[in-house]
């Protein structure tokens, strides 16, 4: 067994706050996942975090989420059986035990779900995931990036319906058949997908994301603590952007295909007074334009945070009148490269756009 750290009950808080904001918009609100991992810890159970440099090069990882339209996810609460389904379905599938267990995405609620699966099974949970945010397909994934397996995966309901795909042609075929299933079971679904081997997660996962998620959410609780301005602690904890501050005027969205698509305008306050902002999102933040001029997107992570407590915003949660900061926090250096760019950068959406980043050498940068 590699050497693990336990996570404590006080750093669970500090993950759901850091993970909601690294959602950017995605990956489901992480409250009721936290309140089930409370209710386990409360039990008695201890989740260990291991580094990924720390696992064998043939441990089996099981890669652990659940999929669906975020505004979904607010009326079904998190149930850590629900979670354990698709990982046993995976192991009874490749006929052994999986040796640890790792986030698909650090971003929401989704950055819980492993955890809530390893304090019922016993397993730890690797410091790693693919995304380094939430995306909304795993076509956007680190390990679809490395031109890794995208099968087997499992997927299961809450119905008792179960669906092992043992086999499809490239990681857009994964992500469409995986759709069609999520529609017919609701627009939610828990998953364990292809499993890694611990070479793979070494070489293809992003590392260090579930400590990112746990140093960020306590910078958040501390400046609160010491009545600060946690916005300003975000973006020096992450060397963030500020990209503006004002309340939301507008909010048109949809469920479609499984996902949560729409857009967001927003009234400038403050130094920003008399401008406008506009998000558009496809479960997670693609495109903020400031005056109608593309001003960031897709994959720097585009953040929504309150301008008090500086707790995330997801998109099922945007309303009007809200009084918001819009915030850019860099992407992982992986899906800056080319190869990254083709599977996160705006036309991977479907967008007709070129990558824009604030953190291009060339931009200014808003304080």
């Amino acid at each position: 067994m590699p050497q693990s750290k336990l996570v404590t009950v006080e750093e669970l808080d500090f993950l759901a706050t850091g993970a909601w904001i690294l959602g950017t918009g995605g990956g489901g609100d992480p409250y009721h996942g936290l309140l089930a991992l409370k209710a386990l810890y409360a039990d008695g159970a201890r989740v260990p975090l291991v580094a990924a440099d720390d696992l064998d090069d043939g441990a089996m990882v099981g890669v652990v989420s659940q999929m669906g339209a975020p505004v979904v996810n607010l009326e079904r609460t998190a149930d850590p059986a629900m979670t354990v389904k698709p990982v046993r379905m995976m192991e009874t599938h490749v006929g052994r035990r999986f040796d640890a267990l790792m986030l698909s995405e650090i971003g929401g609620g989704n950055a819980l779900q492993p955890f809530l699966a390893a304090a019922v099974l016993g397993y730890p949970v690797v410091d790693a995931d693919s995304m380094g945010r939430a995306f909304p397909s795993v076509f956007h994934t680190s390990f679809a990036v490395g031109d890794l397996t995208a099968h087997p995966y499992a997927l299961a309901d809450i119905r008792d319906n179960e669906v092992m795909v043992t086999r499809c042609a490239d990681w857009l075929w994964s992500e469409r058949i995986a759709r069609k299933v999520l529609v017919e079971f609701g627009s939610r679904a828990f998953s364990c997908k292809a499993p890694r081997t611990g070479r793979e997660v070494k070489d293809w996962g992003i590392h260090g994301t579930v400590r990112q998620a746990i140093a960020l959410g306590r910078a958040v609780h501390e400046a609160r603590l010491r009545h600060e301005d946690p916005v300003a602690a975000v973006l020096a904890s992450q060397d963030g952007r500020r990209l503006f501050r004002g309340k939301i005027a507008d909010v048109e969205r949809r469920a479609t295909e499984g996902h949560l698509r729409g857009a967001a305008e927003c009234e400038g306050l403050d130094e920003d007074r008399g401008h406008r902002y506009r998000l558009e999102f496809q479960n997670e933040f693609l495109v903020g334009r400031r005056d109608g001029v593309v001003d960031v997107t897709t994959p720097d992570l585009i953040c929504v945070l309150d301008s008090v407590s500086g707790e995330a915003v997801g998109t099922e949660r945007l309303r009007y009148g809200q009084r918001v900061t819009m915030v850019a926090l860099p992407a992982p250096a992986l899906f800056l490269t080319p190869k990254g760019l083709l599977h996160t950068a705006p036309r991977a959406f479907g967008l007709d756009l070129d990558f824009v980043s604030p953190f291009a050498p060339a931009a200014e940068a808003r304080p």
